[in-house]
């Protein structure tokens, strides 16, 4: 039975990373580099639906089959005590944790600065110290090392990213101090992952500063050629056909955002499937789009507007009567009533989040797609 090559679920590896080949070759080459190479610290930013995710999994299965040992996980409260607890499987029973800077983990006592007091005795034992002390064992082999990938970084505390962080500049620098040829030396590579805004402030924290020099990774649009390329290619290795036009069409209805293609190719794939038929046709192609678009309101647009402020939501609202083109800053001020700072005041909070972006002198328009269609259809 063929199965169908396009994987929008979140997370899911889909068969190919269009647009995404600079970044992989930048961590690969981190890996292989050796001690102090700069593809072993990244941040990865980008809106929701642009592939975050999907892009950690390729750099674990990268860094597993490079024989590194990997720890995964998404940011959430008490990230930092899961990390130590991750790093230490194989130790004593951790009772009680805190991290520098300060954090409270939920029902366990704040314990002094960066200590963790073990069952067997007490041992100071910082993140730093957990993350030094597995490299130290014999599991990991000679020019080998720890990943450690953090995924949606905007639910964790600063706190817990800023310690995070700091561990692993120590460590790194411990490391960089040893006279072991850089080939030899155990290392560890982070990679943090999340929306631009708090990204942005954990480079600029006072404590991080060495992530300044960190990899950046902006994820953004596919080009649309290289979308319709990935559709003929994964249609055709999965058993089916579709021409050049269509799949042209299908490039066009995406916008060359990556969850989108997913989604297009997912239904469009699909429709042809429940005919039994191995051509993806114009009409396949027609039932995918309007079938994609729905799946994308519920996954992208609904939660791009959740927890945004009343006054971005009219911000926006006054965008949708000239999408899918740019607007004036002077339409938006007279289509809102309000004043010009509080219209630069929204404008920039908004650009900051992605949700629409700079479209010239004196423009803005929406950086979510179909964002402007949705709000028209919800109004």
């Amino acid at each position: 039975m063929a199965m169908n090559p396009f994987k929008p679920t979140a997370g899911k590896m889909p068969p190919i990373l269009i647009g995404r080949e600079s970044a992989i070759e930048e961590f690969t080459e981190g890996l292989d580099n050796g001690a102090g190479a700069p593809g072993r610290i990244m941040l990865v930013t980008g809106q929701r639906g642009f592939g975050k995710t999907v892009l950690l999994t390729e750099f674990r299965r990268i860094a597993s089959e490079r024989k590194w040992q990997v720890i995964s996980e998404t940011a959430s409260p008490g990230v930092a005590q899961r990390l130590i607890d991750a790093l230490a499987s194989n130790g004593p029973h951790i009772e009680q944790a805190s991290i520098s800077p300060s954090i409270g983990i939920p029902g366990i006592a704040n314990a002094s600065l960066g200590q963790i007091n073990l069952s067997s005795n007490t041992i100071p034992l910082t993140l730093r110290n957990a993350i030094s002390k597995r490299l130290q064992s014999g599991k990991i082999g000679k020019g080998k090392g720890i990943l450690i990938t953090i995924d949606e970084t905007q639910a964790a505390s600063i706190d817990d990213l800023v310690a995070i962080a700091t561990a692993v500049q120590h460590v790194t620098t411990s490391i960089d101090e040893t006279d072991i040829p850089d080939t030899e030396k155990k290392g560890v590579a982070i990679v943090f992952a999340g929306l631009p805004s708090v990204v942005n402030d954990l480079v600029n924290d006072n404590v991080t500063t060495f992530l300044r020099r960190a990899l950046r990774c902006e994820l953004d649009n596919v080009p649309l050629l290289d979308v319709k390329n990935a559709f003929l290619e994964s249609v055709v290795d999965s058993g089916k056909t579709m021409n050049d036009d269509d799949a042209w069409r299908a490039a066009q209805a995406t916008d060359g955002y990556p969850y989108m293609v997913q989604l297009v190719g997912y239904y469009m794939w699909q429709s042809a499937q429940r005919r039994h038929s191995d051509v993806i046709t114009g009409d396949d192609i027609a039932a995918g789009i309007a079938d994609a678009q729905i799946a994308f309101d519920d996954a992208v647009c609904a939660p791009a507007l959740d927890g945004l402020k009343s006054a971005e939501i009219e911000f926006l609202h006054a965008l949708t009567a000239d999408y899918p083109k740019a607007t004036a800053i002077g339409d938006i001020t007279s289509r809102t009533g309000r004043s010009r700072s509080w219209v630069n005041k929204y404008r920039a909070a908004l650009i900051k989040d992605r949700v629409i972006r700079s479209a010239g002198h004196g423009l803005v328009a929406f950086a979510v797609p179909h964002l402007g269609e949705y709000l028209k259809r919800t109004a």
